[in-house]
């Protein structure tokens, strides 16, 4: 009643339209309309606007009824022309190119929109790229990758200009310094407002390749310099609008399909993300629309180092370290009594090296560096770097895990249900993710013992893995951290759920081309009733072996707690992937747990695993 009394005051209001209110109750539900007002299906029926910024509207009702929006987006279009940049012809100009379209708004004022117009001009849009930073694991907001818009000009191919684009970003607006876990809770939560931001694509670039040394899929657009367009005038509406950031479903890929569903109305991508929008699915999802016309690479600086790097012996690797400290070593009678060749190998090895590990406190010595170097590798250029291009991120695996499992336990037989929302582990699938990095989150385990005897097995809250291999000229940290609810052995055979937060630290290291060997000191606090002191911390530690075979991913491990109390905890496992296909696993697991509290218990489990979004 309230959306036709709206509408029926609009019609008495304004003379220019003979519009039905039939016709403006079309346009009220029209999903383009309710896409200009990023307007959902309330969970109690009706209408919410996921934007959360009172700015945006028009109307007092306007983040819940689309028909108020309308109606005073309308009237609105009609204010004196003299209020120049304030009109909101010149606020809103998506919505007064489509109203004025669908209702033929031929007397409407002509503001003169000079702030519109030169931004517009200064951007330029004429065509799109879906760009994904890769995974990033030390950067909670990272982990999972990234995407970006990059907002092309007409010029880009034939002048070479991609790094004079803008990038059109999505992401959580941070006031002050919040450590890593607070800034991951309170992203969890919906803690941050998401803005909008266009910034020269250079500046992301560099962000994103040289500080976090992340290769980047850049996924050119098939979209009409109109349509493009189409989309950046939406931008300009959205411009310091506020909405509600989540990490797992309202973050930065789930906005940007929602300025593509503005760019070529009718293609249908947020419907496919009721509950996450991981930007790998985000970025299939794309793909699968027909919206990807062409796909190219951009190593990370990491990457093209390690790549030169590789031919180099051990030798010719010491030399690249001394070099990256000291140029002046160039006229050293025994880097000068090398072969041509591997001398220009060596320096540009040692080049890249100097700007792997450029700051902002050294500038003015990398620069020195860098410059001394160049001048050795104009005077002996090495040959090119071809870098093979890596599997392409969504031709991995989907992201949420449907697991089947039967098994026995000390000769208890069981079944297993089990989901995980997100979205990868060590044995896993490997196409498209890092071999060594494992992200789980929300992952839920139900055991089913003879005699229908049902228990919750596990509930993992996350379960984070990141061994990064170490080399001559790169040492990085292995870490792993998780917390949750898990079975442990107990006294008199019993396996109690406690709840445990656990990490630790340690190195990798590539001991052949397909194995990778780990080892790390782990730290644990656990809320077990066994103990006397419910709540107990303990050190010790995980280590282990990473194959990857003919059949899929190998694990070996072993790992020992050792609790302040005296109780000391050990654990070998034994794990096999078969990758069946690419959204099919089967796993043989098998491990023996050791306790001061119970005898050995020996467990072998065959799960089927589905990738399924």
């Amino acid at each position: 009643m309230n959306r036709i009394v709206a509408i029926l005051a609009l019609c008495c209001s304004l003379p220019l339209h003979a519009a039905s209110p039939q016709r403006l109750a079309e346009l009220a539900a029209d999903p383009y309309w309710i896409a200009l007002g990023h307007y959902e299906t309330g969970k109690l029926g009706g209408w919410r606007s996921y934007v959360d910024d009172d700015d945006f509207f028009l109307a007092e009702s306007g983040a819940h009824d689309p028909a108020a929006e309308l109606t005073a987006t309308v009237k609105a279009l009609y204010q004196p022309a003299e209020l120049g940049d304030r009109h909101p012809q010149c606020i809103y100009p998506a919505r007064t190119r489509w109203l004025k379209a669908q209702l033929q708004l031929t007397d409407l004022p002509s503001p003169d929109c000079a702030e519109y117009r030169a931004w517009m001009a200064d951007i330029n849009p004429h065509s799109a790229v879906l760009v994904f930073p890769a995974a990033y694991l030390n950067s909670p907001s990272s982990m999972f990758g990234h995407t970006l818009l990059r907002i092309d000009q007409p010029d880009i191919d034939s002048h070479n200009t991609a790094l004079l684009s803008y990038a059109l970003n999505f992401g959580a607006f941070i006031e002050g310094d919040d450590n890593g876990i607070l800034y991951a809770w309170r992203g969890l939560m919906g803690g941050y407002p998401g803005l909008f931001a266009l910034v020269p694509y250079h500046d992301k670039l560099s962000e994103y390749s040289r500080l976090e040394n992340r290769d980047l899929w850049e996924y050119r657009l098939n979209l009409t310099p109109e349509e493009t367009q189409r989309m950046v005038e939406h931008v300009w509406e959205l411009k310091q609008i506020r909405f509600d950031y989540f990490f797992f479903d309202e973050n930065c890929s789930y906005r940007l399909l929602e300025l593509l569903e503005i760019a070529r109305p009718g293609i249908e991508l947020t419907e496919h993300f009721p509950l996450t929008a991981i930007p790998t699915d985000t970025v299939r999802a794309v793909k699968d629309a027909g919206l990807i016309e062409r796909i190219d690479y951009r190593p990370s600086r990491e990457r093209e180092l390690l790549a030169r790097a590789e031919p180099l012996d051990a030798d010719e690797q010491a030399w690249v370290l001394r070099l990256s400290e000291d140029p002046t070593l160039l006229q050293d009678a025994a880097f000068t009594a090398l072969p041509n060749e591997r001398r220009a190998l060596i320096q540009d090895a040692a080049f890249r090296l100097v700007r792997y590990q450029a700051n902002d406190n050294e500038r003015r010595v990398t620069a020195q560096r860098s410059f001394q170097l160049l001048g050795a590798i104009s005077r002996n250029p090495p040959p090119p770097l071809n870098i093979e291009r890596p599997p392409l991120p969504e031709e991995g695996h989907q992201s949420r895990t449907w697991q089947l499992a039967g098994g026995s336990r000390d000769n208890r037989a069981f079944a297993e249900y089990g989901l995980r929302m997100a979205y990868h582990d060590l044995n896993d699938n490997l196409d498209g993710f890092p071999l060594g990095a494992q992200i789980e989150i929300l992952q839920l385990k139900l055991r089913q013992y003879e005699n229908n005897h049902w228990q919750v097995q596990r509930l993992d809250l996350a379960n984070i893995r990141s061994l990064t291999p170490r080399n001559a000229l790169l040492q990085p940290l292995s870490w792993q951290v998780g917390g949750g609810l898990e079975r442990v052995l107990g006294k008199d055979g019993d396996t109690p759920l406690v709840a445990h937060i656990s990490g630790g630290a340690g190195a990798s290291w590539q001991l052949s081309e397909d194995l990778l060997g780990f080892a790390l000191g782990t730290t644990r606090l656990e809320y077990n009733e066994d103990f006397a002191s419910v709540i107990a911390p303990a050190l010790g530690f995980n280590t282990g072996l990473l194959w990857r075979n003919p059949l899929g991913n190998l694990t070996l491990e072993g790992a020992s707690d050792y609790f302040y109390n005296g109780e000391v905890r050990q654990r070998l496992s034994l794990n096999q992937q078969w990758e069946v296909s690419r959204n099919l696993g089967l796993r043989l697991s098998a491990q023996r747990e050791f306790s001061q509290l119970a005898s050995p218990v020996n467990e072998v489990k065959l799960e089927l695993r589905w990738y399924h979004y």
